[in-house]
């Protein structure tokens, strides 16, 4: 019988694929069919989730903690929420300030929805994650990249931002630690942006995802803290996926003005209705009691950062920016280019990550779809010895380019 073909809507026929799912679900793929492939694609910790933090969600499950509750989220874990804000990040928020999402992905989506108008403009540092301008355009507004400099280790710095700003801003997006690039935005540095932050009304979205995951010396900082009247216009965004390696429980929170955030509450009311509840009673627990995993997560984390940046500054051709924070490396490959694998000349980024996952059976994200087609980005959230494997099957591909 043949198929009806419906016509898509606009917004579906221009959506992009996320290009890091998608690097990563033909890596899994080819796994699936027996080829050896050494996947640095997946922002996604190769840890286990804390059994104390799946001890708490089986608890919830066994005494039937499974049915609807609050669409922003159960109060107890919004108050828990609140807590944290105030103890790590010197931040007031109250419970009914914090909506509790599936996952900060969600919690991003909803606030850009409830905030931006057809139109509006959103400034985005770049390189940035694929996901943001995607979900700008689904909003109806105008992703405006901001460019930042390799040679300034990716700092957004106050003239940019400056010229960047129009009288359609809307909003402006900060994700430090940054993915993809590792680079972290200290207090000093978001202290210089205050000037230029004062003296525009737009919002002020801060991915904090990444906020444990800072290394070197680094320190994290939030854009909420500059001042009162900077975090009166400032969501936090963060969520449990990367430090607590909770990624497929999909759960996430935002924080910030009481009617932005109760709107983003009835959009979700609409779509998702509340995250997992028994879920949530397990978030609460990793708030609580999580610090000694992290400490060990992050310890070996920065050890694979710091043997990763010394194998790619090694290999011919291939050079970075050391990064500060997440768990990326960005490499630049652009000296590669115009060279030839297997006949076929390596144009871009996107020539260089599917050579390279055809001819050395490594699986890399290329760096245009981050806005940067000069790089190539690196989790480095893999065990030890598949980063090894994956780093020497990359040295002698770039060797091997004729």
């Amino acid at each position: 019988m043949p198929q009806a073909t419906l016509p898509l809507s606009r917004r579906a026929r221009e959506l992009k694929e996320s290009a890091t799912l998608a690097i990563d679900a033909k890596a899994k793929a080819l796994k699936a069919q027996g080829k050896d492939v050494v996947g640095f694609g997946a922002g996604e910790p190769d840890f286990d989730t804390p059994a104390f933090i799946k001890d708490a969600a089986k608890r919830s499950l066994d005494a039937g903690e499974t049915k609807y509750v609050d669409p922003k989220g159960i109060l107890p874990l919004r108050q828990a929420v609140a807590d944290k804000l105030k103890r790590d990040n010197g931040l007031s928020f109250a419970p009914d300030q914090v909506l509790v999402t599936c996952g900060a992905k969600q919690a991003l989506y909803n606030v850009l929805m409830v905030a931006v108008e057809e139109g509006d403009e959103v400034i985005l540092p770049s390189p940035c994650w694929v996901s943001y301008p995607e979900m700008v355009r689904l909003a109806g507004g105008t992703p405006v990249l901001l460019p930042t400099d390799e040679s300034d280790g990716f700092k957004v710095r106050p003239e940019a931002l400056r010229k960047a700003l129009t009288p359609k801003t809307k909003m402006i997006l900060f994700n430090s630690p940054s993915n993809p690039t590792g680079a972290v935005q200290e207090e000093s540095e978001f202290r210089a942006l205050s000037p230029v932050l004062e003296s525009t009304n737009a919002w002020i979205l801060s991915d904090e995802i990444y906020e444990r995951l800072v290394y070197g010396g680094a320190k994290f900082a939030s854009p909420a803290a500059l001042s009162d009247g900077i975090r009166a216009r400032t969501i936090v965004v963060n969520g449990f996926s990367k430090t607590y390696a909770m990624t497929g429980w999909r759960l996430g929170y935002a924080a910030g003005p009481k009617d932005l955030i109760a709107a983003a509450g009835r959009l979700q009311s609409q779509t998702t209705s509340n995250a997992t509840s028994f879920i949530q009673k397990a978030a609460i627990e990793a708030l609580k009691s999580a610090e000694p995993d992290i400490r060990r997560m992050i310890e070996a984390f920065d050890r694979r950062r710091k043997r990763m940046i010394e194998r790619l500054r090694n290999i011919p051709g291939v050079s970075i920016v050391e990064p500060k924070g997440a768990f990326y490396a960005f490499a630049n490959v652009s000296r590669l280019f115009g060279k030839s694998w297997n006949g076929k000349k390596i144009a871009g980024s996107m020539d260089f990550a599917a050579a390279l996952l055809e001819g050395a059976n490594v699986a890399v994200v290329p760096g245009f779809p981050f806005g940067s087609d000069a790089h190539i980005r690196l989790s480095y959230a893999l065990s030890d010895a598949e980063m090894e494997k994956g780093l020497d099957r990359i040295e002698a591909f770039a060797k091997g380019l004729a």
